[in-house]
């Protein structure tokens, strides 16, 4: 099978199907998203993940001989002295083997309905290669030129590639001292946990001055700290959390039903700064009422949990993958310096342009093929 020429158009297309709609779900914030929600962090850990075509059972059982593409219609050029073959008769085949290796090239563990969309317009490539060897468009200086910088291009990718790979040989001694030096970061705390607004939802009064505003504000958070001392009292005395997170919003003026209370698995980096003195709790001990910027907060320790090495392992591994593969990137590129000459360049532009700084591309076709339709699931 002929070598796909580094068409980057294509490359990015098949990139951007596979990976739209697969959004991970960040975490949420200790604090809520804005004051108007008035609502504390989601649990920690929630993740949704998209569904997935998954791959045909009878795929992996072809043989890597078997034609997975039949191209009526090219054929390679005849082999000197023999006849050219009839257009009715000339077809090109690709077979599993090739296809995979080529897909695996362009995006390793390619799904499934990328794949597809990569055999759908191979032929079309496959025709206009070609047809423009034909015309003499591979001896072409424009063609040669873009074929010397696209191949800057391909070595810069595969050396990114080499350079993640090497970023991925960790020992599992420096997984083990990475654990031992933040294993305080690992622990994990099962906890009950109010949250009561600091400012009361109260409907908006005309004629009122951004003074009036201040002092009422200033008044209403007094009012609602008192409120949190006495579901603090409350909560001491051995109250369900769940009623007094209810009170505390009834509290508050907010008519929106009040989240639960627990949070199973919480871990240092999951809380602001005025709030990791919780760590501190004994298991069964309430922590004093907290003032934070979106509100007052009372935790209560349920369970502690203190993870292993081997727990840890595959979160350390990704930690210190990124961190090797940063500083391998960083050691290369500051080996280097360049300047440009003002006199052809014009001066140093002190602003971006609108919409950011713009990277070299690649020169593409002016009339690249449409990206086929992604099949419906």
């Amino acid at each position: 099978m002929r070598r796909l020429r580094p068409l980057w158009w294509l490359v990015a297309s098949l990139m951007t199907t596979a990976t739209a709609g697969a959004q991970a779900v960040p975490q949420s914030p200790s604090a809520p998203a804005s004051p108007q929600s008035h609502r504390p962090p989601n649990d920690v850990g929630a993740t949704s993940e998209p569904g997935r075509v998954q791959p045909s059972p009878a795929t992996s059982e072809l043989p890597a001989s078997t034609p997975v593409i039949t191209i009526h219609g090219v054929c390679p050029p005849p082999k000197s002295g023999s006849s050219p073959v009839p257009l009715s008769e000339c077809k090109t085949i690709v077979t599993r083997a090739e296809f995979e290796k080529l897909a695996t090239a362009l995006q390793p563990k390619m799904t499934p309905q990328v794949r597809r969309q990569l055999a759908n317009q191979y032929p079309r490539i496959l025709l206009m290669s070609e047809e423009a060897k034909k015309r003499g468009i591979d001896k072409d200086p424009h063609y040669l030129e873009m074929l010397r910088f696209t191949r800057m291009q391909l070595l810069g990718v595969e050396l990114d590639r080499a350079l993640e790979e090497e970023a991925d040989r960790i020992p599992q001694s420096e997984i083990n001292d990475y654990f031992d030096k933040n294993a305080k970061n690992f622990e994990q705390i099962s906890v009950l946990r109010i949250f009561i607004p600091k400012v009361k939802q109260v409907p908006p009064k005309e004629g009122v001055t951004p003074a009036d505003m201040e002092a009422a504000g200033k008044e209403q958070e007094a009012a609602m700290g008192k409120v949190a001392e006495d579901l603090h009292t409350r909560a001491a005395a051995g109250e369900e959390f769940d009623k007094l997170q209810k009170d505390a919003y009834e509290a508050a003026g907010i008519k929106a039903t009040a989240p639960p209370t627990s949070n199973p698995k919480l871990r240092r980096m999951n809380l602001p700064a005025s709030q990791v003195s919780v760590f501190d709790l004994k298991e069964g001990e309430l922590s004093p009422v907290i003032s934070d910027l979106s509100g007052f907060y009372i935790y209560k320790v349920v369970s502690r949990t203190r993870p292993t090495v081997a727990d840890a392992q595959e979160e350390i591994r990704n930690t210190l993958r990124g961190q090797r593969l940063q500083a391998l990137r960083q050691k290369l590129q500051s080996s280097i310096s360049s300047e440009l000459n003002p006199g052809y360049f014009g001066p140093e532009m002190t602003t971006s342009p609108p919409g950011g700084a713009r990277p070299v591309l690649t020169p593409r076709p002016a009339s690249p093929p449409p990206t086929s339709a992604q099949p419906k699931e």
